[in-house]
């Protein structure tokens, strides 16, 4: 009986073992005919092209050096002694000086350059009487605007109402609408906070931007002057000032402040005429002070072209440390037929890099406390 057994199994353990070994070669001879059959009506795989790229081709022997370069952008409107408008002047009549030293200028245009500025409107009560024609105004220098022109719109009121109504677009009718939300508001001015806040909003936003898009970067600002509540002081705003690219076009209400100062004191009128008559000349804009607002219009034609009728020059300094220093620029021209006196106006200095410090982080104006 076991016998039996025995020999069953074995027989049928032999017939798996064949069948498997049968399988096994027919199915490697099918792969093997396929794979021939397939060498013979195989078609060309494509491969993808890599993306093409532009790469410099120097000599063998050539070293490549990357230098780490500071290009200082100015700004030049020049006036004669009229304060019209020269615009018919080339590379050569101009000569710039950092530190009283001659700088080599690398690049010059007289052609029209697009502009990104911020309208900053002061919507205190000192402003009450003017604000429907400080918005009509506003509205006619938008409308001067180029297709690659951009501007931003902020109202303030003190340290805690300082707002973005729109921000940057070419887009006339989000400005106007923007300038239509305008209101007077109680509050003490922070105009040195709003001065601050939009000057590094124009800077933040270039940086965005291609480098290569030469653009000017301006304010226009209009208030009466005078600052009651800001967080920032007025060193810390004019340090900022040196080290950003911008233009300030003011727009002063004086005429309502104050006459009579203290025995050591300026007035109140006087104080903020100085401030403002600063902020334009240190970089390189202009003031004015209407009044009456039937001006504003014109003032406002006024802005507009100045913001255009400039020269753009660029030079690398000789002075390549960055080590923090602030140093002076000076444009020199030299007179014109008959005398002609040709003034050139720019931003009188500027804040060199400093590659041992990092950018600090400013404190936000609603983090004030009094005591």
């Amino acid at each position: 009986m076991m016998k039996r057994k025995f020999t069953s199994i074995f027989f049928t353990g032999l017939c798996l073992l064949s069948a498997s070994i049968f399988y096994n070669f027919s199915t490697t001879n099918a792969q093997t005919t396929q794979t021939n059959r397939a060498r013979q009506v195989a078609s060309p795989t494509v491969t993808p092209k890599p993306r093409p790229t532009i790469a410099p081709t120097p000599e063998e022997d050539d070293e490549i050096i990357k230098v780490d370069t500071e290009a200082v952008n100015l700004n030049v409107r020049v006036v004669d002694r009229n304060n019209r408008s020269i615009g018919n002047l080339q590379q050569q009549d101009f000569k710039v000086y950092e530190d009283n030293v001659l700088q080599p200028i690398d690049y010059f245009t007289k052609s029209e350059v697009p502009t990104n500025y911020s309208l900053v409107v002061d919507n205190s009560g000192s402003l009450r009487t003017q604000i429907e024609k400080v918005i009509e105004a506003s509205k006619i220098i938008i409308g001067t605007n180029r297709p690659d022109d951009e501007t931003s719109i902020i109202r303030f009121v003190n340290s805690e109402k300082i707002e973005i109504l729109q921000n940057f677009t070419s887009n006339k009718a989000d400005l106007n609408e923007a300038l239509d939300k305008m209101f007077i508001d109680g509050g003490k001015t922070a105009i040195i906070d709003a001065i601050y806040l939009a000057a590094e909003q124009v800077d933040e936003y270039e940086k965005t931007r291609d480098p290569n898009d030469r653009k000017r970067r301006a304010l226009i600002l209009v208030s009466d002057g005078e600052d009651r509540d800001s967080f920032y002081k007025e060193q810390q705003l004019f340090g900022l000032l040196k080290e950003t690219d911008v233009q300030i076009y003011v727009i002063g209400f004086v005429g309502d402040l104050d006459k009579e100062g203290g025995f050591i004191s300026k007035s109140p009128q006087g104080k903020a005429k100085s401030f403002l008559e600063r902020l334009a000349t240190e970089t390189g804009g202009k003031v004015y002070f209407p009044t009456d607002v039937s001006e504003l219009n014109n003032i406002a034609t006024d802005i507009a072209r100045e913001l255009r009728t400039q020269y753009s020059i660029s030079y690398t300094p000789t002075n390549d440390k960055k080590d923090g220093t602030v140093r002076s620029i000076k444009v020199a021209i030299p007179d014109g037929p008959n005398k002609q006196k040709r003034i050139a106006i720019t931003r009188s200095s500027r804040k060199a890099a400093n590659e041992k410090t990092t950018a600090p982080t400013l404190a936000t104006p609603v983090q004030k406390t009094k005591n």
